[in-house]
């Protein structure tokens, strides 16, 4: 893989300056946190080395896939287990899930 794990964490927080994390009261380092998350891509994508280009694509899209719904489930439970309103967009995805109005299959 041509990015090396600082470079990653590098663009991890351009990419947080649009969208930033709230790492409320974590007992850990922010910029540890993200060191150790940008090593750990950089070993999963040096592990595909041998895949395909089609393969490491679908691999890296499954992950990634798998982290904004891990990222969704989290949110959603905090924002009830605090009482808070989940709002309009994702009670509309939690609607069409459960396959009620506005779901793709009507």
């Amino acid at each position: 893989m041509p990015i090396r794990p600082a470079q990653l964490a590098a663009l991890m927080r351009e990419v947080e300056q649009e969208d930033p994390i709230d790492f409320a009261d974590l007992p850990f380092p922010e910029d540890e946190l993200r060191d150790l998350v940008a090593s750990h891509l950089c070993e999963m994508a040096a592990a595909m080395e041998n895949f395909s280009q089609e393969d490491r694509l679908m691999t890296l899209l499954a992950v990634s896939a798998k982290l904004v719904l891990e990222n969704l489930v989290l949110h959603v439970q905090l924002l009830r287990r605090h009482g808070l309103p989940v709002g309009e967009h994702v009670d509309a995805l939690l609607q069409r899930l459960r396959g009620g109005p506005g779901s793709e299959g009507e």
